[in-house]
């Protein structure tokens, strides 16, 4: 089920090649849904409005497109043994899903920004020309590594161990410019062919610091320090047992004595001219003999050597300084010597390391321009900022802090700096901290930036994107709400979007169909066994002027539904000592007159009030008995906003219940004396008669709670029947005609 459809190209907003302008869902067994079909067109608005009661789809729709989202299937977690079917697709017939899809819950406290809402800070020019500055001195790095490595004759990461050899922090670049000086002044590499790895082994190193070997090597180099003393030509530190032979074989190679140049050796019996590379190196081995052969120095070499036979490695290490034994007089400074080999591996490449500080230095002055120009940009992030705080009203102002990383592609996510504010105080504060501190409605306020942070990424990449929005202004006060609708309205605008905005809040409804979705894109989910199906939605502004009005005389339910607005109507005009709010009253509850007005003195009362000629084709038929058929009607309807049918059951219900009590009670002068709220001296009356009758006494307190804003209503005040369920009314009707 649910097979991934290929990805897409998306049209940008400019290319006209808009593929969601109609969206066909069918679904069937999703979370609950039995069965919903529906093509949505987006092509005159590109918005719609859904109405559902709680409990009827909502949650469950947004749930669906979560997983067309997600790209995962979907399921009935209730029921997990039915077939689902899940069916999202364009006009082309192409599934919607992935990223073509965003889902917008009423509150994610999680949701923030990402390395995709990032993209709204980076500028690509100046990004790219910095990618393109790293990948010239990354270029330079690493051929430079590379020949140091060979050189080595080394497995490590050379990055690393220059890095950590000259600096704290092991910061490369740090430790490049440090030995920049020093490399420059440097005249020979006398370390140049030492095999690192022979050295710089952890159990080498470890050895090495042990106390007894270190005091062996200390005795080892006092005794070779006193011959190089007593050496006729050496000199510790200038012309020692190690770097001279390096020096012949220089001079050698750059063509010394073939110019027929000398050498002059200074000595205590007199100096000595050297006239070739032979008689050089002749010298210089009859000084390195005199030195190894010397028994003393033996003695504290094979010291040396005793104390590293514990292993493979150290005896490897052992091998290799005696084919190499002036080294061993470095290994008492061992960070030192480390440097010193470091930097004659990076001598003998010194052209590639002045290519890459040259590459370097120069990155680094044109990052500095490049930073600045950056630090000067408005970008799309502080656009967005700015149209949060101008349009919502929070205690709390916001930055990106790392907004120069971000734009040029150095940090992945933006750092959110906040701010709040009191009065003329201010502190910056931390989101989690923050949260703590506002209300439902200002953290649903942050979640909404967050949105359109998501929103402008999109707008951005040119991404075509269905938006599923799940009562997002829900919990809002008046002026954020507001806020919301103008951005919903904003975005709708745009062809990129198309909206699919679910709320079970008419108010929110009416004020988005008011504002930019077309009457014909507002629908009501409706809700039966067979499933949901969503008709157009009806009675969105002035519910009486608009609809029951002109069904007055034709339509039962909204000639019963209408018995309240014109009972109001007549108290605003003429007052409630007029006849007509009389008999109003009298049929909206159970007075010594209610079995006697007929559809024909409802007629009588309603044209006088709108001044129409009408009649009832019943004019003859008792208002009383009509209720009670339409109450019994409107248990079989289907689930949805049904305005009409939850007035009805409400005047039914306390119709029956006074029926019942006052049946019960017994008492005419009682009934006779109650001048005003007729239902609750009832029930009063009822539980001092009756105490002990709990199920009763149950049923009548659900009345007096349910019914009275159920009735009550005029053309201003009726979202709170709406957004109700008419499943409850239902229930309490069937719940009280069962009294006797």
């Amino acid at each position: 089920m649910n097979t991934p459809a290929p990805r897409l190209r998306y049209a940008a907003p400019d290319s006209g090649g808009f593929v969601m302008d109609k969206v066909k869902v069918d679904l069937k067994n999703c979370y609950g849904i039995k069965k919903l079909e529906k093509t949505l067109d987006f092509t005159k608005t590109r918005a719609y409005a859904i109405y559902a009661p709680n409990g009827v789809m909502k949650s469950s729709l947004a749930k669906t497109f979560r997983d067309a989202a997600d790209q995962t299937d979907s399921s009935d977690r209730i029921f997990p043994a039915r077939k689902t079917s899940r069916k999202i697709t364009d006009q082309a017939g192409v599934e919607i899903e992935g990223d073509r899809v965003l889902v917008v819950l009423p509150y994610d406290e999680q949701f923030g920004p990402t390395e995709k809402t990032a993209t709204l800070l980076v500028n690509p020019k100046l990004r790219k020309e910095l990618e393109q500055l790293l990948v010239v001195i990354d270029e330079a790095k690493t051929a430079l590594l590379k020949a140091v490595r060979a050189q080595a004759a080394s497995k490590k990461d050379f990055e690393a161990e220059i890095s950590s050899a000259f600096t704290s922090d092991e910061d490369f670049d740090i430790a490049m410019e440090r030995i920049q000086k020093e490399i420059e002044r440097q005249k020979d590499t006398p370390l140049s062919t030492v095999e690192y790895d022979k050295i710089f082994n952890d159990k080498v190193v470890a050895a090495l610091e042990d106390k007894d070997v270190k005091d062996a090597i200390e005795d080892y180099v006092r005794r070779y320090n006193e011959l190089l003393e007593a050496s006729t030509y050496f000199r510790k530190g200038t012309f020692d047992y190690y770097n001279a032979g390096q020096i012949a074989d220089s001079l050698a190679k750059n063509g010394f004595f073939d110019a027929k140049h000398t050498v002059s050796l200074n000595a205590a019996a007199g100096n000595r001219e050297i006239k070739t590379q032979k008689d050089l190196e002749d010298v210089i081995t009859q000084e390195k003999e005199a030195i190894i052969t010397d028994k003393a120095l033996r003695k504290k070499f094979d010291a040396v050597a005793k104390k590293l036979e514990k292993n493979v490695d150290l005896r490897q290490f052992c091998k290799y300084v005696q084919d190499n034994e002036p080294l061993l007089s470095r290994l008492t400074n061992l960070k030192k010597f480390k440097e010193d080999i470091l930097k004659s591996y990076i001598k003998v490449n010194e052209g590639l390391y002045t290519d890459w500080t040259k590459k370097h230095d120069a990155a680094r002055t044109r990052r500095k321009q490049i930073e600045d120009e950056a630090r000067k940009e408005r970008t799309v992030w502080e656009d967005v900022i700015a149209i949060f705080n101008d349009r919502f009203f929070v205690p709390f102002k916001l930055e990106a802090r790392n907004r120069t990383e971000v734009i040029l592609g150095e940090d992945a996510i933006i750092d959110l700096a906040f701010t709040y504010v009191d009065g003329t105080d201010s502190v910056e504060i931390a989101r989690p901290a923050l949260l703590e501190a506002l209300s439902m409605g200002e953290k649903k306020a942050l979640y909404v930036l967050n949105v359109i942070f998501e929103i402008q990424t999109r707008k951005k990449a040119g991404l075509e994107t269905l938006v599923v929005i799940d009562d997002l202004a829900d919990s809002f006060d008046y002026q954020n709400k507001y806020a919301i609708v103008q951005y919903l309205k904003d975005i709708s605008e745009d062809g990129l979007f198309k909206l699919i905005m679910m709320t079970h809040n008419f108010d929110f409804f009416r004020t988005v169909e008011s504002r930019f979705v077309s009457y014909s894109n507002c629908m009501m989910a409706s809700k039966n066994d067979k499933g949901i199906t969503l008709i157009q939605a009806t009675g969105i502004r002035n519910v009486f002027a608009n609809d029951w009005k002109g069904a007055f005389f034709t339509d039962s339910k909204k000639k019963i539904a209408s018995i309240p607005f014109l009972r109001n109507l007549v108290e605003m005009t003429t007052g409630d000592a007029d006849p007509n709010f009389l008999q109003l009253t009298s049929m909206l509850h159970w007075k010594a007159d209610s079995a006697k007005i007929t559809v024909g003195h409802l007629d009588t009362i309603y044209n006088s009030i709108c001044k129409t000629t009408g009649a009832s084709a019943n004019a003859v038929k008792l208002v009383c008995e009509l209720i009670e058929e339409e109450a019994k009607s409107c248990l079989a309807a289907d689930g949805g906003m049904n305005l009409e049918n939850k007035i009805v059951l409400a005047i039914a219900i306390r119709i029956s219940a006074e029926k019942f009590m006052i049946g019960k009670i017994s008492d005419p002068k009682f009934v006779a004396s109650i001048s005003a709220h007729q239902t609750q001296a009832l029930i009063s009356k009822f539980k001092e008669t009756f105490p002990n009758d709990d199920g009763s006494i149950k049923i009548l307190d659900r009345v007096a709670l349910m019914t009275p804003e159920n009735i009550h209503v005029n053309s201003f005040m009726y979202e709170p029947i709406i957004d109700m369920s008419d499943d409850h009314l239902r229930r309490l009707y069937t719940d009280i005609s069962a009294l006797k």
